[in-house]
C-alpha cells in the first residue's frame, strides 16, 4: 500500500525535491599525504638567520633514525615549499631531552618578518605546558573570551612589544616527558583549531590569513616529529 500511494503522489506531481546552496564536507575520501618522507627534507626549506654569514655552519634540522629532528640551535625554521589552504595537520612529537620550546607555524609568508627571524604566520604553540597558545606573528586572529586570554585590549597587536600571545584553553593536555605528544591543526578559511592528545585546546576565527606555507621551528629545545600528515578538506557547494 505503501508503495502504491507513493507512485500515484508522485503521478501526481505532488513529490517535490527541495535543494539549497550551502557548503558541504565532499563526500569523496580526501587524500592524505605525509609532509615528511623518513629519509630527508625533500619539500622543505631551511632559513637560519645565522647561515647568512656562516653557510658551511651546521644546520637546526636533521633526519636521525628515521625522525624529522629540530635540534634547537642555530634558531630558525624549517619551512615547506607548498602553500596549503583548507587542511588538516595531524603532527606527532616529543621533546627528546629537556622539555622546552618549538612552534608549529600556519599561513607562513613573508620571512623574517618579526624580530628578522619568524615568517609572517601564525604560531601554533608547542612549548612544553603551554601546547595549543597561539601567537600572532604579523598575522591575527580571534578568540571568545579575547581580553581575558590576551590582555587589555589597547596592548594588542601583532609586531614587536605587543601582546600576541592567545592563551590556550586547558592544562594537563600534555604528555609527560619523553613520551609522544599528537597535535592536530585544522586550518579552514580563516578558522583555525588545534587539538592536543584528543583536548580541542584552541579556536581561533577571523584569520587574517587563510593559506600559507607550513614552519617547524628550532627555538632553542630537540624535538623529535615521528608523523606530519596532510589531509585537504574539500567543500562543495550544493547547486541543486
Amino acid at each position: 500500500m505503501k508503495t502504491r500511494f507513493l507512485m500515484t503522489l508522485i503521478s501526481m506531481g505532488l513529490i517535490l525535491t527541495v535543494s539549497c546552496s550551502s557548503p558541504t564536507v565532499s563526500p569523496t575520501e580526501p587524500q592524505s599525504r605525509s609532509l615528511f618522507n623518513g629519509e630527508d627534507l625533500n619539500g622543505w626549506h631551511v632559513d637560519i638567520p645565522k647561515m647568512d654569514n656562516d653557510p658551511n655552519m651546521s644546520t637546526a634540522f636533521i633526519v636521525r633514525e628515521g625522525l624529522l629532528v629540530s635540534l634547537g640551535n642555530p634558531k630558525g625554521h624549517l619551512i615547506t615549499d607548498a602553500v596549503y589552504e583548507d587542511y588538516r595537520l595531524e603532527v606527532e612529537y616529543r621533546f627528546s631531552a629537556k622539555p622546552g620550546n618549538c612552534g608549529v607555524l600556519v599561513h607562513c609568508s613573508t620571512p623574517r618578518a618579526l624580530y628578522s627571524m619568524f615568517p609572517q604566520s601564525i604560531e601554533v604553540q608547542m612549548m612544553h605546558e603551554n601546547a595549543g597558545d597561539f601567537w600572532c606573528i604579523v598575522q591575527d586572529i580571534s578568540v571568545p573570551d579575547m581580553e581575558r586570554r590576551r590582555g587589555p585590549k589597547a596592548e594588542w597587536g601583532i609586531t614587536e612589544g605587543r601582546k600576541r600571545r592567545i592563551l590556550n584553553l586547558t592544562e594537563g593536555s600534555e604528555k609527560p616527558k619523553g613520551q609522544w605528544n599528537r597535535m592536530v591543526i585544522e586550518c579552514l578559511g580563516t578558522s583555525v583549531k588545534v587539538w592536543v592528545n584528543g583536548d580541542l585546546v584552541n579556536h581561533g576565527f577571523n584569520c587574517t590569513a587563510s593559506k600559507g606555507q607550513i614552519a617547524l621551528q628550532a627555538e632553542g629545545s630537540e624535538v623529535e616529529f615521528r608523523e606530519l600528515v596532510l589531509t585537504p578538506i574539500t567543500l562543495l557547494s550544493d547547486s541543486g
